[in-house]
């Protein structure tokens, strides 16, 4: 294969508040754990395993204000973007390193008051759905079908 692929797909729960940080020129990320769970049945032992991958989300600009908003700690989300590893310094002027996925796609799997999940694309052009038009009446729908050429 020539080219290389970096994507994530993830579906859990939010571990905490998303976390604000606001830049100069109006720019912002958020940051909150998302929380993964493996279960499965240990063969020697018969006994149920249940293990926790604990994982940095990041958003960026409006698709972080919209996860600001609507999530919630214990919220199920689905989150789709690329790991990203940074290096920084602590207190004490030591390397440290960060392991992040970057969320470039991100549904809100978790109903809120009743309503349907909200699935976010690109979070440049990311904006809440509207609620959804009601569905023609069923003769509409038989008419259109009528029409079809096969």
């Amino acid at each position: 294969m020539a080219g290389t692929l970096n994507k994530v797909m993830l579906i859990g729960h939010t571990g905490d508040e998303v976390k604000m940080h606001y830049f100069e020129g109006g720019n912002c990320i958020g940051r909150f754990p998302l929380a993964t769970n493996e279960e499965y049945i240990n063969k020697s032992t018969n006994e149920k395993v249940s293990n926790t991958e604990w994982h940095n989300i990041v958003v960026r600009n409006k698709a972080a204000e919209i996860c600001e908003k609507y999530l919630k700690k214990g919220d199920k989300v689905y989150i789709e973007g690329r790991i990203k590893t940074r290096k920084w310094q602590d207190d004490k002027g030591m390397d440290r390193y960060s392991t992040e996925i970057q969320c470039l796609e991100f549904t809100f799997l978790t109903p809120k008051d009743g309503a349907s999940s909200e699935s976010m694309g690109s979070p440049q052009a990311s904006q809440p759905k509207s609620d959804s038009k009601p569905s023609p009446a069923p003769q509409a729908m038989e008419e259109e079908e009528d029409d079809l050429p096969f």
